[in-house]
């Protein structure tokens, strides 16, 4: 099943990069003033967000255009810092970089396939060390790197950390960049420690940080940072949740157009809905809950039927059925797919690999089993989708960072001078993706308002919600999505050059209106969009 909710044309990205050149000449002696920053010395600390990972790959070119890289150009201008500057990355030295392997075969960074309207590997390298002066680097960003990983020699684990650091198996990410005697800083943590359970389908709970844990990796992380003398970024944390990685297959993804299909799912589905409404009618479960079990098939489209751990599981009191002689040992196998099914709400949102699972046929001893179907005759795992229980506490996890760092770097600017400037990313994302005031008030203050730190997030954030999909750069609206006048890559969850522009401008105004500066700002829409290709 192809991800054909998307229509994508290069057109778009044609028109805005001809028209950006027409009403935007590039200008002549730009020059710019640091304020009060001294940002000779310049180091960035994160994750992937930070290293530049984009199209699943970290690559040359994407590295080329990392936030902290569009940053550093813009700090090279003159006037902005006195004297040389430099801002070294621990280049990767690949075209296409690592994403997996398949079939024996190295596959690199995914470009956007106009024919098969999907994101498509290119064949990439194995990551080699980094063969640079260690000494000398400034983006220390770690794809997969969570908020305490900066601090944990153990973190060499990593490969991509490995491949530069400065004394595998005892430094650290943080310890490798105070060396340098950053003046300057940026520090994005914490997306990580949230988003491998959102990716999962919400499975694995023990993928998230505890608040404690987090809250203290922060606070030593950001007080090293000070302490050396550096002033610094630290950015919140976007709303993981309206990612395209989860927005980009419907929960309504199984289309119907065959009547007689529609006929002999419902004949088989009736006997599933029957236990249901028995369970039902002897208090078992209510009659709620076996309403949302049940499965009707229409023409046109459908929900996914999925599997819910956060429902009853029916297994046992249907062996206990099996038992008692109430239900044979057959009709008890039958049922063993729907012990935790329902079809998809509105609520739900299946993650992107989903589109590759949907539509096929279960898998046993390497052949399909007949009538199997996932999504359709046979829920899909659970790992594929991110249920409403799951969406709520991946959006109740993020806000809590959220008011931790914002409590963090307030504490920390109540002793230090006002030496970080926090930047809220929320707002921008509230106006990308269309959100009403009302959502994103929801969405960016779960407490309903008693969290002061998160209340004053959401009110900004609900102020830039316009109900409008796209945000509106340099004259021309951007999709919030991996469309070629998309802002996000092929991975659904990384920005592309111009998204990763997007970012280094809101650090730039930050630092324009919080310290005197006068940084010109990344003309964004003269980075590319998306990496197409017509095969």
């Amino acid at each position: 099943m192809s991800l054909s909710i998307i229509t994508f044309s290069c057109d778009e990205e044609d028109i805005i990069i001809e028209q950006q050149k027409e009403e935007n000449p590039l200008p002549e002696g730009q020059t710019g003033d640091p304020g009060v920053l001294n940002l000779s010395k310049y180091v960035s600390i994160g994750n992937s967000l930070t290293a530049g990972f984009m199209d699943n790959a970290l690559y040359t070119d994407g590295q080329n255009h990392s936030f902290p890289k569009l940053l550093a150009n813009q700090f090279a201008i003159e006037g902005v810092v006195e004297g040389t500057f430099q801002f070294n990355q621990p280049d990767i030295n690949s075209a296409n970089g690592y994403s997996g392997v398949s079939g024996g075969t190295i596959l690199g960074r995914y470009e956007l396939s106009l024919a098969q309207q999907r994101p498509v590997p290119t064949v990439g390298e194995a990551p080699t060390p980094y063969s640079g002066d260690k000494a000398l680097l400034n983006n220390f960003g770690v794809p997969g790197m969570k908020i305490t990983d900066a601090l944990s020699p153990a973190f060499v684990s990593n490969g991509l950390y490995a491949r530069f650091a400065t004394n595998p198996g005892t430094s650290t990410v943080l310890g490798d960049a105070l060396a340098t005697s950053p003046t300057f800083f940026t520090y994005w943590l914490g997306s990580n420690d949230i988003l491998g359970y959102a990716i999962g389908g919400g499975v694995n709970a023990s993928l998230i940080t505890s608040q404690p844990d987090f809250q203290a990796a922060l606070e030593q992380s950001l007080g090293a940072l000070v302490q050396s003398g550096a002033q610094g970024v630290v950015l919140t944390l976007p709303p993981m949740v309206l990612l395209p990685y989860f927005r980009a297959v419907p929960y309504n993804a199984i289309p119907m157009t065959d009547p007689a299909v529609v006929s002999a799912l419902n004949t088989n589905f009736a006997q599933v809905n029957g236990v249901f409404d028995l369970l039902a009618a002897n208090s078992i479960i209510t009659q709620t809950d076996a309403d949302r079990r049940k499965v009707q098939y229409q023409l046109g489209a459908n929900p996914i039927l999925m599997h819910d751990d956060a429902l009853t599981d029916l297994g046992p009191i249907w062996d206990q059925m099996v038992n008692n002689n109430q239900m044979s040992t057959a009709q008890r196998t039958a049922l063993e797919p729907y012990r935790q099914s329902r079809p998809a709400t509105s609520s739900d949102l299946p993650v992107l690999t989903s589109a590759t699972v949907l539509g096929t046929n279960l898998m046993v001893g390497g052949q399909p089993v007949p009538n199997a179907v996932y999504g359709v005759s046979y829920p899909v795992p659970d790992n594929l989708v991110l249920s409403v229980s799951e969406f709520q506490t991946v959006v109740g996890m993020t806000a809590t960072y959220n008011a931790t760092i914002a409590g963090v770097v307030q504490g920390i600017n109540a002793q230090a001078n006002g030496s970080i400037t926090l930047v809220d990313v929320q707002p921008a994302f509230a106006d990308l993706f269309g959100l009403s005031p009302a959502l994103a008030t929801a969405l960016f203050d779960p407490s309903n308002g008693t969290n002061p730190a998160l209340a004053a997030m959401a009110s900004a954030a609900a102020a830039r919600a316009d109900g409008v999909l796209g945000i509106e750069v340099e004259g021309h609206l951007l999709r919030p999505d991996f469309a070629p006048n998309g802002v996000f890559s092929t991975d659904g969850v990384h920005p592309n050059p111009r998204g990763n522009g997007i970012i280094a401008n809101l650090i730039i105004d930050a630092l324009n209106t919080s310290k005197g500066a006068t940084i010109p700002r990344v003309n964004v829409t003269a980075l590319r969009g998306i990496i197409a290709t017509d095969l």
